[in-house]
């Protein structure tokens, strides 16, 4: 069993870190890369949106990874070491890396293994195919799905202010996007159940297409005949910026 670990940071201003926390479980003895991440799931089902940090704070030759803006101000998809945000107007737009976040995870993305997803297979099951892929459902992944896809729907949801609704509140008024066949790059990441809280559960994939156009948060789509799933295992997680107390 892939076992990980979690270090906590706090940010004390001026740049200074502490480390709050140590390991919560033995990391496995491997080269595995960790991934980087300002806040955590739960931060932001406190709810709080509030920025932490710079998204730069989390980059360190990092090339994929999502995330969200202060306010929850739009959808946020790292690809090929480029900052996209998508907003509730659907249109991708490359962002300074000197903007804070509440929430964004992101690893220099070298997948160890890849497969091809066979046609028809719905972003549901997509979770099965990468525990299938790893060998396991704990811990948490790197994923990475392209090629053509079907019936691909996204979405992005307006900036909140405070005091803040809960997250399940907001999504109720989320912007869907329904982009029908379109070639893809889908990123993210699968928190096992033992990193509970500190990623989304699940798998969390946000998406582009190829031709920058589109995309947003993936809700759901079809597998068509030429996409890819590759994975990368990981070592754990170093959360930057989540306040004491």
């Amino acid at each position: 069993m892939m076992k990980q670990r979690v270090s906590l940071w706090v940010a004390l201003g001026a740049g200074l870190l502490l480390t709050l926390t140590g390991p919560i479980a033995a990391a496995q003895a491997s080269d595995d890369p960790w991934v980087s991440q300002i806040g955590t799931y739960t931060y932001l089902t406190a709810p709080n949106y509030d920025g932490l940090l710079p998204i730069k704070a989390a980059l360190n030759g990092q090339t994929m990874g999502l995330g969200t803006f202060d306010d929850l101000d739009g959808e946020l998809i790292m690809v090929g070491g480029s900052v996209y945000r998508v907003g509730i107007d659907g249109l991708p737009q490359i962002v300074e890396i000197s903007r804070t976040t509440p929430f964004f995870e992101a690893i220099k993305f070298q997948p160890e293994k890849s497969g091809p997803v066979a046609p028809g297979t719905t972003c549901a099951n997509l979770l099965a195919a990468v525990n299938e892929l790893v060998k396991g459902a704990g811990g948490m992944v790197a994923v990475r799905v392209r090629g053509t896809f079907t019936d691909l729907v996204t979405r992005s949801v307006p900036a909140q202010t405070a005091p803040y609704p809960p997250l399940s509140q907001v999504v109720a008024g989320q912007t869907l996007f329904a982009l029908g066949q379109r070639v893809a790059v889908l990123v993210g990441f699968r928190t096992g159940n033992d990193l509970a809280g500190t990623g989304a559960p699940g798998l969390h994939l946000h998406g582009l297409t190829a031709d920058r156009t589109a995309g947003g948060h993936v809700i759901s789509c079809v597998a068509g005949p030429d996409v890819q799933l590759s994975v990368q295992r990981t070592a754990g997680v170093q959360i930057l910026g989540v306040p004491a107390g």
